[in-house]
């Protein structure tokens, strides 16, 4: 299961986030989300978790705790949608 980790203090790791979920099961990958230029993360990431019993019962007990003085946002991530980006990027002329 792909669970979406939300308001992740910007000093934290991959590692310390893996850790974090592992307490609940195994863990398969982890994805901070970095900003393209300044290679700083944004806050946010993905955790995916192979097991769904172990990744619903990591959701419940995370979302909403203190991880690093922030309260943490996480939710099973939604399907990435590939006309998402394009419809912001649309203009309308003017002519």
């Amino acid at each position: 299961m792909n669970i979406y980790v939300g308001n992740i203090p910007r000093e934290s790791t991959e590692s310390e986030i893996k850790n974090l979920f592992e307490e609940f099961g195994t863990v398969a990958s982890v994805n901070l989300i970095r900003d393209n230029y300044t290679k700083m993360p944004k806050g946010f990431g993905f955790v995916e978790m192979p097991d769904k019993e172990q990744a619903e019962k990591a959701i419940n007990e995370l979302n909403g705790g203190i991880f690093n003085g922030r309260p943490l946002t996480i939710n099973p991530a939604r399907p990435r949608n590939e006309n998402q980006n394009n419809r912001d990027r649309k203009y309308r002329s003017s002519y």
